[in-house]
């Protein structure tokens, strides 16, 4: 296998007469990963690319998502939610919670008490403040990579002015397999406090699809009826399933989709697909608060099914039974 290290450059190509492999390139707004032949897979953006009007104060995320014959299933800013942005993960009702100092207290002095920060690193600054509030990019690496997959690892620091309140670090690992791309992401997060998520509809682990076509949800039984959810009524979330998908055709006859599959070591999670919206969403705040501790750090891990035509649906099934077993 070929292990490379990088953060922030291109990799080198394999010495000739080697067999191509996985590369992830240097490129304006981030870093690039490639199939051994060349296709793209994804961006990992660091930066906000110029001329988006990407209203989040945060970037750090996966932008474009790509088929394997090259079409782009993610948004970034869609016209009518400009912070939302590709594949990420991130809350919007949250606040980081520090206990009082209690050295001197006094007979008088409160029992207990926190100092609340509040923040929305989801980035739409309704329920919590966004401004000063930024998930923002340490390192992006290759960590390893050959000819049938790729695995990189990605640090993030989520800051609250120039204070660092938690740290994210994401492994991901990329396949081809049976004519679609599986992306395997762990996302551990370690705050420094106390970290509460308050109920919330929707946030947490989210796939912004495009928009610009006839579109669909799916699950093991078929294309989905149920109503659409509301952002302020969490109990109107479609129900906890191993998987759902989103499938689109394009203006241009094209059609392709998504689908993520939860992992059965993921809190309970609903889910906040609405057909307003084009994302796929398992929120594990949803149906009530949920605090991360600094003595115990957080893993939440997805698969993602990245396909041309309609959604595979015995395939992402097989590949969800799959999932459900990988520790």
């Amino acid at each position: 296998m070929l292990a490379t290290e990088i953060v922030g450059q291109a990799v080198q190509p394999p010495a000739t007469g080697a067999a191509p492999t996985y590369t992830l390139v240097s490129v304006t707004n981030g870093m690039q990963l490639k199939t051994p032949d060349g296709r793209v897979v994804f961006d990992y953006l660091t930066t906000k690319p110029e001329g988006v009007p990407l209203a989040s104060p945060s970037v750090a995320c996966f932008h474009p998502l790509l088929t394997p014959t090259g079409e782009r299933v993610t948004a970034l800013a869609p016209d009518d939610h400009l912070h939302h942005r590709g594949m990420y993960l991130a809350w919007h009702d949250s606040e980081f919670r520090q206990p009082i100092n209690t050295d001197k207290r006094t007979a008088t002095s409160p029992l207990y008490g926190w100092n609340i920060t509040k923040a929305d690193f989801w980035g739409w600054g309704v329920y919590a403040p966004r401004d000063g509030r930024v998930i923002q990019n340490a390192s992006v690496k290759l960590v390893s990579a050959d000819a049938t997959r790729a695995r990189i690892e990605i640090h993030n620091d989520w800051t609250v002015g120039k204070r660092k309140m938690l740290d994210e670090t994401t492994d991901v690992t990329v396949a081809e397999r049976e004519g679609v791309y599986l992306i395997d992401l762990s996302f551990r997060l370690a705050p420094v406090v106390e970290y509460l998520l308050n109920r919330q509809s929707f946030s947490g682990f989210n796939v912004q699809a495009r928009k610009d076509g006839q579109s669909y949800f799916t699950n093991a039984a078929g294309p989905v009826a149920y109503p659409d959810p509301f952002y302020s009524s969490p109990e109107l979330n479609w129900p906890a399933s191993p998987w759902y998908g989103y499938v689109i055709t394009l203006v241009t006859g094209k059609t392709v989709g998504v689908a993520v599959l939860d992992h059965p070591t993921n809190p309970y999670s609903t889910w906040h697909n609405s057909r307003t919206l084009w994302m796929l969403n398992p929120n594990i705040a949803a149906t009530g608060p949920f605090t991360i501790r600094p003595d115990a750090p957080l893993t939440l891990r997805y698969r993602v099914v990245v396909h041309d035509g309609p959604t595979p649906t015995a395939l992402v099934q097989k590949f969800s039974d799959e999932w459900k077993t990988m520790k």
